[in-house]
Parts: structure tokens; sequence; C-alpha cells
């Protein structure tokens, strides 16, 4: 993990310093923008930001904007914080391919700890490994789903959860199971990340998306 760069976006130099202080014992490289402007100056202007924790509230241009904007042409990892907890701000983030989702107050080493997750799933040696089911292909290499032989945009996280379903194809996974994989963290919070990660998943495989299937009361299981 070391001199992996991550860029901190919080107008509140508090924040920022709390964040910093945390992840540089890690041993990341953590840069700081006051806003939602400069941050997109700095993301556009290098190449090697692994990461982005990003706030809702600031000036100039909002946490959404930022996350709207960079989604158009990248696919890094990006960790929403917002002093806000409300449901529909929360599925707002998911709908524009926010990875995480943290409310304020939080603790910086849960924080940090999501942080070290998300970037082992994403830097982890994988094997050059092409994945086949029910017309759905995956390509870790590449990062990429082919449905129908069509390829298809995918979050991070979502290419993680569909990763997932396929090396369990046929398991039913409760729902603390998938997050305690997916996420690779204890997760404190209820299941509704899941259920919003799997609607959308199924939502942009189509057809496809009815080999996920819902075990009520317990979680899913993919079967095709």
């Amino acid at each position: 993990m070391d001199d992996l760069k991550i860029l901190v976006v919080d107008d509140e130099s508090r924040m920022r310093k709390l964040v910093k202080d945390f992840l540089t014992k890690d041993g990341y490289i953590v840069l700081e923008a006051e806003d939602g402007q400069q941050a997109l100056d700095m993301f556009y202007g290098d190449k090697e930001i692994a990461l982005i924790i990003l706030d809702v509230m600031m000036p100039k241009r909002d946490g959404w904007e930022v996350c709207r904007e960079i989604r158009e042409t990248s696919k890094v990892p990006i960790i929403m914080l917002t002093a806000k907890s409300e449901e529909r701000d929360e599925l707002l983030g998911f709908e524009l391919g926010v990875d995480e989702y943290i409310s304020k107050p939080f603790s910086p080493k849960i924080l940090a700890a999501r942080v070290s997750a998300i970037l082992r799933r994403t830097n982890q040696s994988l094997a050059n490994e092409v994945m086949e089911q029910g017309g759905i292909v995956i390509d870790k290499i590449a990062h990429s789903v082919k449905v129908d032989g069509k390829e298809i945009d995918l979050s991070y996280k979502e290419f993680e959860l569909l990763s997932y379903f396929f090396e369990n194809k046929g398991v039913a996974l409760s729902r603390e199971k998938i997050l305690n994989n997916v996420w690779n963290y204890d997760y404190f919070g209820d299941a509704r990340t899941i259920d919003t990660h799997v609607k959308k998943l199924r939502s942009k495989l189509g057809d496809r998306g009815e080999a996920i299937k819902t075990i009520w009361g317990m979680g899913y299981k993919f079967e095709v």
C-alpha cells in the first residue's frame, strides 16, 4: 500500500488533517483539496490518484457534481463523506457510482480500514481469469463485464459483487456474509447497502439479472 495516492476533499481543514494523519500512518501519500473545483483540477492533473475521499457539502462545486464528472471518465474508487444520513442522499451516492458512503461523525480508524479494504481489492494481483456464466462474462484483468457479447458499465463495487456471486454460484449467501466478503470489513449498518447494489446490478444485467435470486429473510443466490 506504500506510496499510493489518496485525494482528500473537504472544506474543513481540521477534517482534512484528521483523515490525513491516519492515512499517512498507514503509508499513503495524501493530497488535499478544499473545494470541488480544486479537487477536479488535482484529479485531472495527477493520473496516479488511487482513491478519493469526497465530502458532499463544499463551496464552488459540491461532492455530487465532482463525483458525477469523475465517473464520466474514471472508475477510481470514491468514498463519500456527508453530515446527512437521509436515505435519499445515500441512494443518490450509489446511483452516481460511489463505492462507500460514510456519515459524519465517523471513526477515523473505520475510515482507514475501509480505505485499506478497497485498495487491497483494487490493487491485488489477479490471475488472468475470465469467468462465464449464463451469457455473462467477467474479465478480472480488464475489469470488464459483457452480457451476451455487449460490454456493460459497472461501478467498482458492482463488479466486486458480481464476481463474488460468480465465485459462489448456487450458494445461499446471507447479507452479512456478502458484506463481510465484498466490502471486506465489519459493516456497521443495515442491509440496505446490499439491496441497493443488487437492484442496480440486476438492472444493468438486463434479462440476465434474473440469475440473482432473492432468498427472502436471508439474502441472495446466483443461479443460472
